[in-house]
């Protein structure tokens, strides 16, 4: 990384990157990966394309044709250069549902060499404040319908610009030039953006991602596996925010010269029709939502569809086979981290196979080792750890030294690599249960679960244990109208698995906590307590 090259006028991310010895090792392999030494990423999303072709669709209103996104974006760069005093370098906020207002304002942003940091409309004051205080942000675009909480967050400093209102001072009703705007000249390895960590456990991380690796994850996971053209319509349910979102819903689309339905609602009650109405062929969403549709798909014309995209948590086998012999689409799963920005573990077409995660990527390299970063034999359980064209580089973090070592992300996931190559998924690290000497996997108990009919959703965590060690806990969220009969659910279970993994206590709840990005929070069900739940909702003990 060559300093005197970066085109930042405010230096604060490039200052506040990792120091090198702490930097994974970054591999460029495939020859789409050397990129030159300048490089604006939102540029390059946006060029090239015939300007009549969509770019962006709302279930609602006229698509964005690519010459009106390219207009669209110039004048809002031309706003933050001008009348909003950004420079390059500067972080700016992003705050709002799913529209193409927000893509335009991340592009625009990118242009004109400032960072982007997209967050989640979701978020109360209290996150937003601390969000803003890591990254040291002082300008802010926000939807005019997200803009309550980030008021109230009171950031000393703050430039706060608000968009689709009334106000003559609305984003949007500014007088802005009306001519191309030529991008800030950005080093391939200038800080683009900075997406944070969910937060499900201690202070968010701030994780910074280069202009290069930002169509790096487009020139491997999308280019070799999804394979897009540009008569593709890409939708989804993960938020901008989210890495997982980024990638399906903005960079791959304009990488491959498609277009993107974007969704403000994207449950599974929206995307069903969505996909019937605007003919999507490329999904984006998680295994839960995949098996909320599986009850939700009669009446619906999925014909359309080629492509459904997996990913932010565990697919489980059962959620793959009853996608695939209702719709007979072959779910791609993949695993992804916001370190690392997006997928780098998947498979396609007949490589899939139900119940592993695939092979790496192309770009990509993965191996399983033990605590000490040795590779452990292929079979047997160990830590995930990866390394490519794209790695962690946390701002100003300690915990860089926990997620790369050696050279290596170790990524937090336990897995198994077969002799042939494939990679399985066991558990997060943290998730293993060790009861009475017995290593039992949560997921695989989540989805023996998930196999009995009025099983909605699933979650397994080890609950401590004086004569055990630990003891399997489950909780399980049912049908509408299902009878919450613990001891039968634990019967069926055991009819699944070895008596061993059996959860030793079963807890019915009406829904399963998560964050706004639909990531389970384990760390929440570790801190309840089963017995002191109503009578009716705990299952027995051996």
């Amino acid at each position: 990384m060559n300093s005197r090259r970066t085109a930042h006028v405010d230096t604060f991310a490039r200052d506040h990157l990792p120091p090198p010895d702490q930097w994974p090792e970054l591999r460029f392999d495939l020859p789409e990966l050397r990129y030159p030494e300048r490089l604006n990423c939102a540029a390059e999303l946006l060029t090239g394309q015939p300007g009549d072709r969509p770019a962006f669709l709302t279930p609602t209103g006229e698509p964005w044709t690519y010459a009106e996104l390219r207009a669209r974006v110039d004048r809002l760069a031309h706003l933050l250069t001008g009348e909003l005093g950004v420079v390059p370098g500067n972080r700016v906020l992003l705050r709002g549902p799913t529209t193409p207002w927000l893509a335009a304002c991340w592009l625009a942003v990118l242009k004109a060499g400032a960072v982007a940091v997209t967050v989640l409309a979701q978020q109360r004051p209290h996150e937003l404040s601390t969000l803003c205080e890591i990254a040291r942000v002082r300008h802010a675009l926000c939807d005019i319908r997200s803009v309550d909480d980030l008021a109230k967050a009171e950031i000393p400093g703050l430039r706060l610009t608000t968009y689709g209102g009334d106000a003559p001072d609305d984003l949007l009703r500014r007088p802005a030039p009306h001519t191309p705007f030529e991008a800030v000249a950005t080093a391939a390895d200038d800080v683009a953006l900075i997406a944070f960590t969910s937060g499900t456990t201690g202070r968010p991380k701030g994780c910074m991602h280069f202009h290069r690796d930002v169509l790096a994850v487009a020139d491997t996971f999308s280019r070799h596996v999804l394979r897009p053209g540009p008569d593709d319509v890409f939708t989804g349910s993960p938020p901008l925010g989210f890495t997982f979102g980024l990638g399906g819903l903005v960079v791959f689309p304009l990488r491959a010269g498609a277009s993107a339905l974007l969704l403000e609602q994207a449950g599974p009650r929206q995307l069903l029709p969505a996909i019937a109405r605007h003919r999507v062929t490329v999904l984006f969403t998680a295994p839960t939502a995949y098996r909320a549709m599986l009850g939700e798909l009669d009446g619906h014309d999925l014909s359309s569809l080629r492509r459904c995209v997996s990913a932010g948590e565990n697919l489980p086998a059962a959620t793959w086979q009853a996608w695939h012999e209702r719709t007979g689409l072959r779910l791609i799963n993949g695993i992804g981290a916001t370190e690392l920005l997006h997928i780098f573990i998947s498979a396609a077409d007949e490589n899939i196979r139900p119940g592993t995660t695939g092979v790496p990527v192309p770009g990509w390299q993965a191996r399983v080792q033990d605590a000490d970063g040795e590779p452990v034999p292929d079979g047997r359980p160990g830590l995930l750890a990866v390394r490519g064209p794209v790695g962690c580089r946390y701002l100003a973090d300690p915990r860089q030294r926990v997620y790369v070592r050696d050279g290596w992300n170790v990524t937090g996931d336990t897995y198994v690599r077969e002799p042939d190559g494939w990679f399985r998924y066991v558990a997060r690290a943290d998730d293993m249960i060790i009861s009475a000497g017995y290593n039992i996997a949560g997921p695989e108990v989540e989805d023996a679960l998930l196999r009995h009919p009025d099983v909605v959703e699933a979650a397994v965590v080890g609950r401590p244990d004086e004569e055990r060690g630990q003891v399997v806990v489950a909780f399980a969220v049912l049908k509408e109208g299902a009878d919450r009969d613990a001891e039968a659910l634990r019967a069926f279970v055991k009819t699944e698995l070895a008596p061993y993994k059996c959860p030793r206590e079963i807890v019915f709840l009406d829904a399963l906590p998560r964050t706004a990005t639909g990531k389970l929070q384990r760390f929440r069900l570790r801190t309840r307590h089963p017995r002191a739940e109503a009578p009716h909702t705990e299952g027995g003990r051996d």
